[in-house]
């Protein structure tokens, strides 16, 4: 793997979809914002940063009181606080499962009596925020609602940590089997074939699982996810349809995969899997983020030698510091300690990066775009953080 640096800009100018994927505590939030701030200060045009993960980090981040289902901009007063001046429009939003199936049902139910009555089921705020993959198939059809709209030039993807990310990309397949599965016309075959609600026309070989269905979970609770799904499946074929055509999206050469990790052992591990299974599904890999990295000079021959020298002529050069009038610490024997000091903190530093660059070389196979982004010397907590996160991202000091 090359230790060559590169810049995003040119990925994020070809583009019109960037999914972010990372194991958990690696700082994917904050590169996803400061992905989409920088792409809104150089590239211009409308740019939607999209959060799928809960965590709200990204309103205070960007100076926005809440974000919420509906994009929210940012306004250009919060980018000339910190000396930016935008060529585009920076927009925000976070994934309301809720709202987004509700938007979802209205939208592909054959009626709206019908689409209130999948909303109205008493199961239906259990299925919708609880069910596995719900979150990730509704993040994929807000992916491609906003997309089909039109209205960004580029959309900026945060998504869940990596094993979600997994979940996210299979979720359209996996959510089009499971509504038309075998479990589901087994609930729903009494009342699809009986002739009306509560019938219980069933074959010889249904007949026991009913009868134990029955007992355990009492017949109306039975009937009312029966009547459930058999609402539901009604938008099965727009389910179907969309979720190809998302799968398509994802493929699209207007798509790009980033996967963002630090160079610790766990989420490199983790990092290396993902980039695995990107290039063997044939998703558009595009970039590495290596967040946190300490810089390329501790593991310089001239920084050891300077650590050397701080060491072996620390009383000499403490000698030298109080023959200027101005001792650092108003005594030699202190000022030599100091010294040593902080040459020590340099070599365990030096270890730490060495041990980095070793790591580097797990990851394997990488795409063209590789970026280090430092270990900032603060928590990035708001725009003017952000702004020093794409300075290192797009590589132009901008």
């Amino acid at each position: 793997m090359s230790g060559e640096r590169a810049s995003l800009g040119g990925l994020v100018a070809a583009k019109e979809i960037i999914v972010l994927c990372g194991s958990g505590g690696v700082g994917k939030t904050s590169i996803a914002a400061a992905t989409a701030l920088g792409a809104a200060s150089r590239t211009g045009g409308k740019v939607l940063v999209l959060t799928i993960d809960p965590a709200k980090r990204l309103a205070s981040a960007l100076g926005l009181a809440e974000i919420g289902n509906v994009e929210t901009r940012v306004p250009d007063s919060a980018f000339t606080e910190v000396g930016l001046t935008p060529r585009g429009e920076l927009w925000a939003a976070m994934l309301d499962t809720k709202q987004s199936w509700d938007a979802l049902v209205m939208r592909h139910a054959p009626d709206e009596a019908t689409a209130r009555r999948i909303i109205d089921n008493a199961l239906y705020d259990n299925i919708t925020g609880r069910f596995v993959q719900s979150h990730d198939y509704i993040a994929m059809e807000r992916l491609f609602e906003v997309h089909a709209s039109g209205a960004y030039d580029l959309i900026v993807i945060d998504t869940p940590p990596t094993r979600n990310a997994l979940d996210f990309l299979e979720a359209p397949h996996r959510m089009a089997e499971f509504f038309g599965g075998r479990l589901l016309r087994w609930l729903t075959a009494p009342y699809r074939f009986g002739g009306g609600r509560g019938a219980r026309l069933v074959n010889l070989a249904s007949r026991p699982f009913y009868q134990v269905a029955d007992r355990i979970l009492g017949s109306q609770f039975l009937q009312d996810i029966a009547e459930f799904f058999l609402n539901f499946q009604s938008m099965y074929d727009g389910f179907v349809a969309r979720a190809r055509a998302v799968e398509r999206l994802l493929h699209d050469k207007r798509t790009t995969f980033v996967v963002v990790t630090t160079l610790e052992a766990s989420p490199l591990h983790e990092a290396r899997v993902f980039c695995e299974e990107l290039v063997t599904r044939d998703f558009p890999f595009g970039a590495i983020v290596l967040n946190k990295t300490l810089p390329a000079s501790f593991t310089s021959a001239e920084g050891a030698r300077a650590a050397t020298v701080l060491t072996d002529d620390a009383e000499e050069l403490a000698a030298g510091l109080a023959a200027t009038g101005e001792p650092a610490l108003g005594d030699a024997g202190l000022d030599a300690r100091m010294l040593r000091t902080i040459a020590g903190s340099y070599r365990n530093f030096a270890v730490v990066a060495s041990r980095e660059a070793e790591l580097r070389t797990e990851l394997g196979r990488a795409p063209d775009v590789v970026v280090d982004v430092p270990n900032l010397d603060v928590d990035v907590h708001d725009l003017a953080g952000l702004a020093r996160i794409a300075e290192a991202l797009f590589g132009d000091g901008a």
